[in-house]
């Protein structure tokens, strides 16, 4: 993992001022997948893509190969004999990720019944068990549906990663560990997210699959 985070700072030496928060987030992302729990991603705009993109990353092979668990294979083959086999030769193994914002018919039924900014709020009350991790990505750190997810995700538990432009802000306040990019312009703050996430998707796949 160290590798990996060497290689990013290589890159992108301005990250060098993230690189304990970012190796303290990959920390808590492999202990919760350790005790078989899952990350929720949130985020608005262009951090909503950002929350999707991790998912992305997570649930399918990224660099490392993502095997199947052990007995999955076999288990598919004693359900059905052919479409096990099908199943066990192109499935790959997951880290399970959720992206709040993707939702769309629960997102709506509550934003016009209830009230919309708990929007992540309510997701994080329902899908978040403790030892769950919520990333919450905000440019700017403040913004109010991540924070009140942020609030929802503590009181089940869970840890919280923010990720942050590098203005002090109210997420950091709630967040188990804030990654802060030395920028400030929210375009600019969003192109150092990207490598950072992409970084920490890939300490945790290679930790669990790297071998």
């Amino acid at each position: 993992m160290k590798a990996v985070l060497d290689n990013l700072i290589e890159r992108y030496p301005a990250l060098a001022c993230c690189r304990e928060q970012i190796e303290k987030a990959a920390d808590i992302l492999v202990e919760c997948y350790r005790k078989d729990g899952k990350l929720l991603t949130a985020g608005n705009g262009g951090s909503a893509a950002d929350a999707e993109h991790i998912v992305g990353e997570m649930m399918k092979t990224f660099c490392y190969q993502k095997t199947l668990p052990e007995g999955y294979a076999e288990a598919l083959y004693a359900t059905d004999l052919e479409m096990g086999n099908v199943l066990a030769s192109h499935l790959q193994g997951a880290l399970p990720a959720i992206a709040l914002d993707g939702h769309i018919s629960l997102s709506t039924a509550y934003m016009n019944d209830c009230e919309p900014l708990l929007c992540f709020a309510q997701q994080v009350a329902g899908y978040g068990r403790e030892g769950d991790v919520l990333l919450g990505i905000s440019t700017s750190g403040n913004s109010r549906n991540v924070l009140y997810a942020a609030v929802a995700a503590k009181a089940r538990g869970m840890k919280v990663i923010g990720l942050t432009g590098s203005r002090e802000n109210r997420l950091e306040k709630f967040a188990d560990v804030c990654i802060k990019v030395p920028e400030t312009q929210t375009y600019k703050v969003q192109e150092l997210h990207l490598p950072v996430y992409h970084c920490i998707c890939l300490m945790v796949e290679k930790y669990f699959f790297g071998k």
